[in-house]
């Protein structure tokens, strides 16, 4: 009798769980498969896929070099191959480290044998640990967490007290895109002939899929995914900090990392990433405000979104706290919008999967939160699209952070915004067939009149957080004609 490992594609690490728990013997039975009938929830990217397949296929082959009895499976489920597997190897117990995602072991119900899951070490935090820091809280903030990752693990500190003495260097990280910024390009990888391959079979799927695979760019092994990170803190981090929120026509990737897809199938660690960018600050002299920054996306953001989604409830990917139900436009999956900074962002994401967490937070889901849109349908096309994107990221994401339709449990006020932010944060406006300062007529911003339309339509609920006090304030300036306008403006934009 054997003890198995599965490994699933978003766990393409030697030191992930199930792998540590055997003791590495020769011809130890590792199973892979690519299941045709899971990425027929929703149209994913075809980025997507040919990063999880071609990942998973060359982590494959990494285990197969050092010894390891390795299965490869193309099938239309997961349940098919793993019986098979068990029969053909005498397999008494299957070790998987337990997924990100609520709810996948239930397909594997039916096995017969033993399954053991073993607690995830892609993250810092334990889901218990999360449970213990939350309980008897009357507040999720993730500054707070935040502070106590930092203390917990010690990064950036000096005794108890945090280096530089702020724990947070936000307001120096928010400058406007001024003059002429000339970002350096992203690190690409020509694909090999495993990844070729890959691409053949996602070209030819007859199954629903979204966006272009004319050319793919991204690192598919771990060797790689360190390529991306020592090119990120070499090149990018410097001037991260200072332009992180900014946009610009043209350029895609600004100074972000571009690793968050490393990171969700387990090809970089987060604490390795946190410490590069920590050893950059302490030899390199690297500016305080860009380290600090970027630690708090994965110590603090990244790591909060995780422990949350398994603290609220399942239900809560069902949330809609404003009642929005308007269907996503057309353009969502065309791009074909004359809304420059919609449509710049989808073209982006249709090529690349990939868009920067201001474009996601300030451009997508702010328009989709004024707009109306179903958060379900607007956090199941995020899923879909981004090569980043799972359960765990975009439901506390999309449904808390960008739509507010939880009511509050994650963000203290909704991301709403005229257009005001966007001119101020992108050179956007400057190319679009609408005015950013119109509310009313045939060249007001959209953003324009479906941010009051939304101020107004939801202001009994809006009162009761206490951050949108001051821009009620505004609201009840404007007299009932221009609510009217812009409410028959709002109208005319869906029908």
């Amino acid at each position: 009798m054997a003890t198995g490992i599965w490994v699933l594609g978003n766990q393409l690490s030697q030191q992930q769980a199930a792998i540590q728990s055997c003791s590495h013997q020769e011809n130890t039975p590792v199973i892979f498969i690519e299941s045709l009938q899971h990425i027929q929830k929703r149209p994913y990217h075809k980025q997507k896929l040919v990063l999880i397949w071609s990942a998973m296929r060359h982590f494959a082959e990494e285990l197969r070099q050092q010894g390891y009895a390795v299965t490869y499976e193309v099938s239309h489920d997961f349940i098919t191959p793993l019986k098979a597997w068990v029969k053909a190897n005498n397999i008494s117990e299957i070790r998987i480290m337990e997924p990100p995602d609520r709810g996948f072991l239930d397909i594997i119900a039916e096995l017969p044998c033993k399954v053991t899951v073993i607690a995830n070490n892609h993250f810092l935090w334990q889901k218990t640990e999360f449970q213990e820091w939350a309980k008897g809280r009357k507040s999720l903030l993730m500054e707070y967490f935040y502070r106590e990752g930092r203390q917990k693990f010690n990064i950036l500190m000096e005794g108890k007290k945090p280096i530089g003495g702020e724990w947070n260097y936000d307001k120096e990280n928010r400058q406007p895109p001024k003059g002429k910024l000339n970002p350096p390009p992203p690190k690409h990888f020509e694909a090999d002939d495993i990844t070729l391959e890959v691409i053949e079979v996602v070209n030819n799927l007859e199954i629903p899929t979204y966006g272009s695979l004319t050319s793919f760019n991204w690192g598919v092994n771990r060797t790689q995914a360190l390529e991306v990170l020592e090119y990120f803190i070499c090149t990018n981090l410097t001037e991260f900090g200072t332009y992180q929120d900014a946009m610009v026509t043209g350029e895609e990737t600004m100074w972000h990392s571009l690793i968050s897809p490393y990171l969700n199938i387990g090809l970089l660690h987060p604490l390795e990433v946190i410490q590069a960018a920590e050893t950059a600050y302490q030899q390199e002299k690297i500016p305080l405000n860009s380290v600090e920054g970027f630690i708090r996306q994965i110590l603090g953001w990244r790591e909060y979104m995780h422990g949350l989604y398994h603290y609220v409830e399942a239900s809560y990917f069902q949330e809609n706290y404003f009642e929005h139900t308007h269907p996503l436009p057309e353009f969502f999956w065309t791009g074909e919008t004359n809304m420059n900074c919609l449509h710049q962002t989808f073209k982006q994401i249709h090529n690349t999967g990939y868009a920067h967490h201001i474009q996601r937070l300030m451009i997508l889901s702010n328009f989709s939160l004024i707009a109306g849109f179903s958060p379900q349908e607007v956090e199941n096309w995020f899923h879909g699209a981004f090569i980043d994107g799972y359960d765990w990221v975009m439901q506390t994401n999309v449904i808390g952070m960008g739509l507010f339709a939880d009511g509050g449990i994650l963000a203290s006020k909704p991301y709403a915004s005229s257009a005001n932010y966007i001119n101020k944060m992108s050179d956007y406006c400057k190319n679009c067939a609408y005015n950013h300062k119109e509310k009313i007529g045939e060249k007001a911003c959209p953003f324009n009149f479906f941010y009051w339309n939304f101020l107004h339509r939801h202001r009994n609920k809006l009162m009761k957080q206490g951050r949108m006090s001051f821009i009620l304030k505004n609201l009840d300036k404007m007299s009932a004609e221009e609510l009217e306008s812009i409410q028959q403006q709002v109208d005319n934009w869906y029908h």
